[in-house]
């Protein structure tokens, strides 16, 4: 397993993100135990979750499964980059989601408890809160580090502009303020490029790319729906309807390069400047094995140009669309 620094920290972790969100919903409580073992056997320590995973069954359902996982001791916690979310809602009563100082004190917590752990190592925004200031967001998290709950902290799903104002204001209180952003990242999904990306490197914050397959388009569908192995519906369906010639053009250099696909997806984000690790959500073992395998993909600079050809990304702002 490779490791990165997370952002412009000194926190090791590894290039292979474990994503949970399937845990409990999809993927038995069982099984997501094994995979969680099998992650750290294969050197992954970065585990990614949130406080609303699992909503479908109950809240907090995610964070339970892996509570229970870390209580079955082994250095489960200990060899564990824990990271979790909050924002979303938690329930119907008012101040049950948001960056309030309120809020944020109720749901880190509420995710120690299910977890059970004494703190959580990366604490992320999940959204961007138009009506918190962030003087008392980042009030209500300076309390939290100081008590010892949480280490780090994180967004996901910020513009730009909402990167470069968190951490003025962080500056301006002497904090070390968001050491990584979350964000939509693929070959199909490149609008990070334009301006989020560049942030992200101007502030030293590590980029977590979630959905690295694009909701699976990118694990070679085309393939798969030739021999009977997926049916398409719904938005996918539309997509490859309108996109056939480019998947399939994307699978046949896969087969050129000589790797599945979905490997092939995740290597590429791993090549990109300020990525520290795609979030993968595995529901099965051959899932994990299969986007752990990924890192030891080396995809050369025939391929990466092959690739953007392909799938055109964007220049930084103004310039990818003004002079």
């Amino acid at each position: 397993m490779e490791y990165t620094h997370l952002g412009r920290t000194g926190l090791s972790v590894s290039r292979a993100i474990l994503g949970t969100m399937n845990f409990g919903p999809e993927t038995s409580e069982d099984d997501s135990h094994a995979i969680m073992d099998k992650a750290h056997e294969s050197g992954v320590n970065f585990f990614d979750t949130a406080n609303v995973y699992g909503r479908a069954i109950a809240y907090g359902t995610t964070e339970s499964i892996i509570g229970r996982w870390f209580a079955k001791g082994g250095d489960r916690r200990e060899k564990t980059v824990l990271a979790t979310k909050l924002y979303g809602d938690m329930g119907e009563w008012p101040n049950s989601g948001k960056l309030s100082a309120y809020n944020i004190r109720h749901a880190i917590d509420a995710s120690l408890e299910r977890l059970q752990t004494d703190h959580i190592d990366l604490i992320q925004f999940h959204h961007i809160d138009r009506a918190t200031p962030w003087d008392e967001i980042w009030g209500a998290i300076e309390v939290a580090v100081t008590q010892g709950k949480i280490l780090y902290v994180g967004s996901s799903n910020f513009a730009g502009w909402h990167i470069a104002e968190a951490q003025e204001a962080a500056k301006a209180r002497h904090f070390l303020g968001l050491v990584s952003e979350q964000s939509i990242y693929n070959l199909i999904k490149r609008e990070i490029e334009l301006e989020v990306l560049p942030a992200a490197q101007k502030y030293g914050l590590g980029v977590i790319p979630w959905s690295p397959l694009n909701g699976g388009l990118l694990g070679g569908i085309i393939g798969k729906e030739q021999e009977g192995k997926r049916r398409l519906e719904g938005r996918s369906a539309e997509y490859v309807k309108d996109h056939r010639e480019q998947l399939e053009a994307f699978e046949n250099l896969a087969k050129e390069i000589g790797h599945a696909p979905g490997e092939v997806a995740l290597a590429w984000l791993l090549h990109q400047p300020g990525v520290t690790g795609p979030i993968t959500g595995p529901r099965t073992m051959a899932q994990f094995d299969s986007a752990v395998a990924a890192v030891d993909v080396t995809l050369d600079a025939d391929a990466l140009a092959k690739l953007d050809a392909i799938f055109p990304g964007h220049k930084p702002a103004p310039e990818d669309y003004a002079w």
